[in-house]
This record gives structure tokens, C-alpha cells and sequence, in this order.
């Protein structure tokens, strides 16, 4: 969507140090609930199930383990750090606990996870789905 990326660049203008990363904050939706909601809007075509495919993935990594150590959580964005440290380790003795990574990644799989009905009203929130709707609409009335 051009407005939410529009509205990630001012929002790492306004907040960024040199370096840093933006993430949005996105909900995710499985393959079939996609599916289902696109053929409540558009009508049902059908759906053929054809498993994995070489080289798909279940889930989409947005930010690993690492970068989610030094990220900041502000609102509707994290934001990643750089990772500005120094390379000469001869400067570092290490005591105690030491945290080289977050207990997960930010992924596809484990963010807000929308349902048939959830992503039907995201897909809504599209301009492009809004024309296609009122288009297909004003055919049925001609």
C-alpha cells in the first residue's frame, strides 16, 4: 500500500538514527485463508490444492533473532539499531551472561495472524480492490 509506505518513510525521517532499520508491524495471513477471502469478494472459482513446492517457504523472516536483540519497539515499527560495534575484540572481556540473540525472529508465522474474515477487511482497505469491486459492480448493472 503507497500511503503505509509513505507514511514508513516519514516516520524513519522523523525517528532515525544514521544506519538504522524500519519494519512495519504487519499482519499476516495464511495461503488459503487468502484464497477464501479474495473468492468472497470476486465470487468462487474454485480452489485446487497442490501442496509445497520446491523452494516455497512456510513463513517469511522480517527481522532475525540478532536484529530483534537491538531493535526498538515504537508502536507500529521496530526499529533495528545498526550495529556500530567495534571489530577490535581485544577491547572486550566479557563477564556474566552474555545475549547474542532474541528468543525468536519476527516472522510471518509469529505476528498477528488474520482469519478469513480479518484478511477480507484488509484486503478491503485497498484502493485497487475498492475500483475492481465498484467496476465489477457497475457491470452487473449494465
Amino acid at each position: 500500500n503507497l500511503d503505509e509506505a509513505v507514511d514508513l518513510v516519514m516516520f524513519a525521517f522523523e525517528h532515525a538514527n544514521p544506519g538504522d532499520l524500519f519494519i512495519q508491524k504487519s499482519d499476516a495471513s495464511t495461503i488459503g485463508d487468502l484464497a477464501k477471502a479474495v473468492q468472497q469478494l470476486f465470487g468462487d472459482t474454485g480452489t485446487n490444492i497442490i501442496g509445497t513446492r520446491h523452494g516455497e517457504k512456510l513463513f517469511e523472516t522480517l527481522m532475525t533473532r540478532e536484529e530483534r536483540l537491538r531493535s526498538e519497539d515504537m508502536g507500529g515499527y521496530y526499529r533495528v539499531a545498526a550495529d556500530n560495534r567495534d571489530l577490535n575484540y581485544d577491547k572486550f572481556v566479557v563477564k556474566g551472561e552474555v545475549h547474542t540473540m532474541a528468543d525468536d525472529s519476527y516472522t510471518s508465522h509469529n505476528t498477528n495472524r488474520l482469519d478469513v474474515e480479518g484478511t477480507v477487511k484488509k484486503i478491503l482497505t485497498t484502493e485497487y480492490v475498492q475500483n475492481a469491486l465498484k467496476e465489477m459492480e457497475a457491470e452487473k448493472k449494465a
